[in-house]
């Protein structure tokens, strides 16, 4: 008998894709977004997953040694798919044989750096490859014959003092035919890889697959959603945890609300205003789980978000100097009916001006109407009457004003004018 030689390795057969640099935008298969193709726990999981739904089936089975590939563990292929369909559209030759640095992933999906990140990620290469799917998705009538994984093998590089050199895996055929088929591609939120739940996870990317960026949204039932997930959790405590992620809105780019409608319970599934843009060509200011940046009283330019501010000029020139009569100094043509001319005064009514901005940009302060008699800053303006032979606009500014109230009861205590010298 002749001894069985060892399979070949598939990467002598392919040629490498080298990863120059991690900096892609997240793209995601669509076939993988809706469909139970990963366990959303992250114990071990060893109960196979089996999905109908008219002509599509899946089914995912696992090995007790590692345990079926978790959706944490799909990040990997999420970001492989990404870097292919970038390279491709530089025009550069793509292939299964992806040869890169883990630092490139780990960094890409939001991951440490540590020694930890790096024993977690051969944790996931071990599930990617030990999990076996099955499933009619592009495939024909002899599905049942075809059988894969999501990583047929990969390998970690090294140096002699064991310094990690790099890592190589070998994708699927049937993911990397849907990867290159540009109509079976969808750009996600990066956002998405910050969610820390596995349910949460799942759904948004059924919500992108489905809702996408229809005003409407789409409508999915409790019972419905329970079935797709390939969740093990009871109906009942998969709809509170539903109940639970419609409190908390943790999806990015869209809005989930509760409805019922003929004793059914339904999930609505909106996008927001910023997944208008997100994840794809930047034509416009585009951010993640936010509402649409906008401005406020901005005319002419876009840093003008608030109204005029205080300033320490005055909008009008200031009045020639009065060198023919002492009597009327510019001390008090300046003024205006109802102001205060008292140099104190003067001081105080510019710290009065220092409420309105404060009051724009703080909506908790008070109006100014409300705080102005509690504040030692602040003083209303003085109103004076005309009592005497002087005229008004004089006495009205010496009545306001106590140091010229005081010179001129002395003056008359003297037996001087105001004009004496």
């Amino acid at each position: 008998m002749s001894r069985l030689r060892p399979p070949t390795s598939e990467r002598t057969n392919l040629d490498p894709f080298v990863v120059a640099t991690g900096d892609a935008s997240p793209r995601d298969q669509r076939d993988l977004m809706e469909r139970p193709f990963f366990s959303l726990a992250k114990t071990k999981r060893i109960v196979p997953i089996r999905y109908a739904a008219g002509d599509v089936r899946v089914e995912v089975f696992a090995v007790p040694e590692h345990g079926m590939a978790t959706i944490w563990d799909a990040d990997v292929l999420i970001w492989a798919a990404s870097q292919i369909v970038e390279a491709e559209n530089h025009g550069l030759v793509t292939s299964r044989f992806l040869r890169f640095t883990p630092y490139q992933l780990l960094t890409a999906t939001g991951r440490g750096t540590g020694i930890r990140a790096y024993d977690l990620l051969k944790g996931a290469l071990d599930r990617l490859q030990s999990t076996s799917i099955r499933t009619t998705i592009r495939h024909d009538k002899h599905w049942r014959r075809l059988q894969f994984s999501w990583i047929n093998e990969w390998e970690l590089l090294t140096r002699h003092d064991g310094r990690v050199e790099g890592m190589e895996f070998v994708l699927p055929d049937w993911f990397y035919r849907g990867v290159i088929d540009r109509t079976l591609v969808l750009a996600i939120d990066p956002a998405y890889f910050r969610l820390t739940g596995g349910l949460e996870r799942w759904l948004y990317r059924v919500a992108r697959k489905h809702a996408g960026r229809q005003a409407e949204g789409w409508r999915f039932e409790f019972s419905h959603l329970h079935k797709k997930s390939g969740s093990l959790a009871r109906p009942s405590d998969f709809a509170l945890q539903m109940r639970r992620l419609i409190l908390r809105q943790p999806l990015p780019g869209y809005r989930l609300a509760r409805e019922i409608e003929d004793s059914r319970e339904l999930l609505h599934i909106r996008p927001t205003r910023s997944s208008g843009a997100c994840g794809q060509n930047v034509e416009a200011i585009c951010t993640s789980h936010a509402s649409t940046i906008c401005t406020s009283n901005a005319r002419g330019t876009v840093l003008r978000t608030h109204g005029s501010q205080l300033s320490l000029w005055h909008d009008t020139p200031n009045p020639p100097l009065n060198f023919n009569n002492s009597f009327e100094s510019n001390l008090f043509i300046g003024a205006h009916p109802g102001e205060n001319s008292c140099r104190g005064a003067s001081f105080r009514e510019l710290a009065q001006g220092f409420s309105d901005p404060f009051q724009e940009t703080r909506p908790d302060f008070a109006s100014p109407e409300q705080t102005s008699p509690l504040n030692p800053l602040v003083s209303e303006p003085h109103r004076s009457t005309n009592s005497g032979n002087l005229p008004s606009r004089t006495l009205s500014r010496s009545a306001d004003c106590p140091l010229t109230a005081r010179n001129h009861r002395l003056s008359a205590k003297n037996g001087r004018g105001p004009n004496h010298d």
